[in-house]
C-alpha cells in the first residue's frame, strides 16, 4: 500500500515567526486517521522567520531529528550542547530521562526544516545530542543513513538514535531511477524536500508525504531535480 498525502491536506498552523505543516496530529491538529506510521509519530514541516525559533522547552523519550532543508538552525540545551546545522545537514537529539533545549533562526533569512520524532525502543536511556554534516554528493542516486538504530548504521557513519529505524536522504536528476526494498515488517514514510517523483507510478509532489507499508520493492522516479527524505520504521 502507498498512501499519497497531499501537501495542501495536511494540518496547518501559522503562528507568523512559525509557519508549520503537520504530516501527523500534532498540536491543535487531530486526525485520528494519522497519528504516526508504525513508530514514526511526528513529521513536522516548519518554516522559521528569521531571528525567531523555539524557547526553551523540555522532551522526553523520544528521538527527534531534524533534517534542514534551507538556513540554518542553532541548538541549545541543558546538557551544555550547542551547535548550528546548515541545509543538508542533520542533528539528533534523544531525549531519554528529559532534557531541555531550544531552537533558533539566527539567521537572516527564513530557515525551514522537517522535523521528525520517532518512538524509542526503550524509555528512561540517556539523553544525547548531536550533530553531523552529510555532503549531498554522497547521497547522489542512492539513500545515505543519516542517523539510524538499526544494525550497521552507526558503523556506516548514521547518527545514533535509540530506535529500530533510520533516516535517510537522496538526491535524484530528472529521470533518474532508485529503487528501494523494504523487508516484512518494515515500513516507510517518502517526503520530497525539492522537486517531485512518482513511487511505483503513483505522483509525488513537492512536499507530499508518501506513507508505504507492505510493498517488497518501490521505485522512485525524479520528475525532476529532486531532494527526498525517507524514514523507514517497523510497521
Amino acid at each position: 500500500m502507498i498512501d499519497i498525502r497531499p501537501f495542501n491536506s495536511l494540518g496547518h498552523a501559522n503562528f507568523g515567526w512559525l509557519n508549520a505543516r503537520h504530516h501527523f496530529s500534532f498540536g491543535h491538529y487531530n486526525d485520528p486517521s494519522r497519528m504516526g506510521w508504525g513508530r514514526l509519530r511526528v513529521w513536522n514541516d516548519d518554516e522559521i522567520a528569521a531571528g525567531t525559533g523555539f524557547d526553551p522547552h523540555p522532551h522526553r523519550d523520544m528521538e527527534i531529528i531534524t533534517y534542514v532543508r534551507e538556513g540554518a538552525i542553532t541548538h541549545r540545551d541543558n546538557m551544555g550542547n550547542e551547535g548550528r546545522t546548515e541545509a543538508g545537514d542533520v542533528q539528533i537529539m534523544s531525549a531519554g530521562t528529559g532534557v531541555v533545549h531550544s531552537e533558533y533562526n539566527l539567521e537572516p533569512g527564513t530557515t525551514k526544516i522537517f522535523q521528525i520524532w520517532i518512538l524509542p525502543d526503550v524509555r528512561g536511556a540517556k539523553p544525547n545530542w548531536g550533530a553531523k554534516t552529510f555532503p549531498k554528493a554522497a547521497r547522489e542516486a542512492k539513500f545515505e543513513v543519516l542517523a539510524g538504530g538499526r544494525p550497521g548504521d552507526a558503523e556506516a557513519g548514521a547518527l545514533p538514535i535509540n530506535a529500530d529505524a533510520a533516516v535517510m536522504a537522496t538526491t535524484l536528476a530528472k529521470g533518474q531511477e532508485l529503487k528501494l526494498t523494504l523487508a516484512p515488517g518494515r515500513a516507510a514514510y517518502l517526503v520530497p524536500a525539492k522537486g517531485s517523483a512518482t513511487v511505483n507510478g503513483q505522483p509525488l509532489g513537492l512536499r507530499d508525504g508518501a506513507a508505504i507499508e507492505g510493498e517488497r520493492e518501490v521505485t522512485i522516479v525524479a520528475n525532476d531535480e529532486a531532494e527526498l527524505v525517507l524514514v523507514e520504521v517497523a510497521a
